[in-house]
């Protein structure tokens, strides 16, 4: 299995969330992606969610450590 860097790892989950919502008309996942968008500077265009995905990311790894 490849492992992803956070920012792959970011435009995939973009990506998955973008068929959801082409296939549900989600207005829910429409906000989230909106505020998950990134801008030129490759920041998110809510900030917070940025933070919120690098304490995924790092409580995923912390949980793949203990079960290796």
């Amino acid at each position: 299995m490849t492992k992803l860097d956070e920012m792959t790892a970011y435009h995939a989950m973009i990506a998955f969330l973008e068929k959801y919502y082409r296939l549900t008309g989600s207005d829910e996942i429409g906000a989230l992606l909106g505020s998950m968008q990134l801008l030129e500077d490759r920041k998110s265009v809510d900030p917070a969610i940025w933070n919120d995905w690098l304490e995924a990311v790092s409580s995923v790894r912390r949980k793949e450590r203990i079960a290796s």
